[in-house]
C-alpha cells in the first residue's frame, strides 16, 4: 500500500492470551473464521491444485432484507522465523463484481506475532469504492469508519472466545439482549423526565408533587429539576453502562420514585396506567441489562492506529 493510501487505510490490532497454532486455526480456517467476523456470513475456500497456489475463495455477507453481497478473494500465508519468536503473515486480496457493493476491490493483511504467552494479532486492509464521487463521501463519513468499528468489535469477540471460551454466538446473543433492553431503559428514562415532567406537568406529576408536601412553594422547580435529573441518568446510565453499580443505583431509584409517590397518593393503583405499570418493566430491564453487562465485546479495546515505533 502507498502511504497516501495507508493514511486512510483500517488498522486493528489486539493482544490475544493463546498460542499461535491455535490463533491460526480460528482465524484462518472459514468454518470458524465466520462465526466471530460480523463481516462476513459465509466464506468458502476453493480447491487448489498446489500447496504454493494461493488460496482462492468466494465470500457472502448477508446485509438485510433478503440481500446479500458477494464477492471473490485470493489469500496467501507466510511463516517468518526469529530468535526470539515466531510470526505469520497472511496476505489478501478481494473484490466483488455486484454492482449493489460499495467495494469494488481491495488487499489487506493479517499478522501474528507471538509476544510471550501472548500472540499479536493485526490487520491492515484498504479498498477502492464504486459509485464515483457521492461513494467516495459515503465511504468517508459512514461506511469506512463503521467498517473499522466492526473489524475492532470481532476481534474482540475473538478474544472473548479464546481467553474465556465463550462462543461467539452466545457473546453477540448476550450483546444484543444486553444493548435492546439497555436502549429501551434509557428511552424509558428520558419519556419519564422529558415528557410527563417537563413537558406536560399537569397531567398529573406536578399535583404529586404538591401532595408530597416536600416542596411547598417550589413544587414547579422541583418537578424540572428531577425530570432532567431522568433525561441526564439515561444518559449516563449509556455511556457507564458497563458498570454494575450503576444498576444497584437504577433499581434504588425505581423503588424510591413510586413509594414517594404512593405513599402521598395511593389512589394512583387504581388508575390504568399508575407507577407499577412502569416501575415493573424498567426493573426487569434493569436486571437483564445487569446481567449480561458482563464479557460485553467492545471494540476501544483493540488499537486502531500502529504504536510509535521508538526512536
Amino acid at each position: 500500500m502507498s502511504n497516501k493510501r495507508r493514511d486512510k487505510s483500517i488498522y486493528v490490532e489486539t493482544t490475544i492470551h493463546t498460542d499461535l497454532d491455535t490463533l491460526w486455526n480460528y482465524t484462518q480456517i472459514p468454518s470458524n473464521h465466520v462465526q466471530w467476523d460480523m463481516r462476513f456470513t459465509e466464506i468458502l475456500y476453493l480447491p487448489r491444485h498446489t500447496e504454493e497456489e494461493m488460496q482462492k475463495f468466494h465470500y457472502q455477507t448477508r446485509i438485510g432484507f433478503g440481500l446479500a453481497i458477494a464477492g471473490t478473494g485470493a489469500t496467501r500465508a507466510r511463516w517468518i522465523e526469529k530468535e526470539e519468536n515466531q510470526s505469520r503473515l497472511s496476505t489478501l486480496s478481494f473484490s466483488s463484481e455486484q454492482k449493489l457493493s460499495l467495494i469494488s476491490k481491495g488487499r489487506g493483511y493479517w499478522q501474528y506475532t507471538e509476544q510471550g504467552d501472548d500472540v499479536i494479532f493485526l490487520t491492515r486492509y484498504d479498498y477502492q469504492t464504486r459509485f464515483g464521487a457521492a461513494g467516495q463521501m459515503f465511504d468517508r463519513l459512514l461506511f469506512r469508519p463503521l467498517f473499522g468499528w466492526a473489524t475492532a468489535w470481532s476481534f474482540d469477540v475473538l478474544k472473548i472466545w479464546l481467553e474465556q471460551h465463550i462462543p461467539p454466538a452466545a457473546t453477540i446473543q448476550r450483546a444484543l439482549i444486553h444493548y435492546v433492553s439497555l436502549a429501551l431503559l434509557a428511552v424509558l428514562w428520558l419519556y419519564q423526565g422529558i415528557v410527563p415532567k417537563l413537558l406536560y406537568p399537569e397531567t398529573g406529576e406536578l399535583a404529586q408533587i404538591h401532595a408530597s408536601g416536600l416542596f411547598s412553594g417550589w413544587e414547579q422547580q422541583a418537578l424540572v429539576l428531577l425530570g432532567l435529573g431522568e433525561a441526564a441518568l439515561a444518559i449516563i446510565f449509556v455511556v457507564f453502562h458497563r458498570f454494575p453499580i450503576l444498576y444497584c443505583l437504577q433499581l434504588v431509584l425505581l423503588l424510591l420514585l413510586p413509594a414517594v409517590a404512593l405513599a402521598n397518593s395511593p389512589e394512583l393503583l387504581q388508575a390504568s396506567y399508575n407507577p407499577a405499570t412502569i416501575t415493573i418493566p424498567m426493573i426487569g430491564l434493569c436486571f437483564v441489562a445487569w446481567r449480561t453487562c458482563k464479557d460485553l465485546p467492545n471494540a476501544s479495546r483493540c488499537l486502531r492506529k500502529p504504536k510509535a515505533k521508538a526512536k
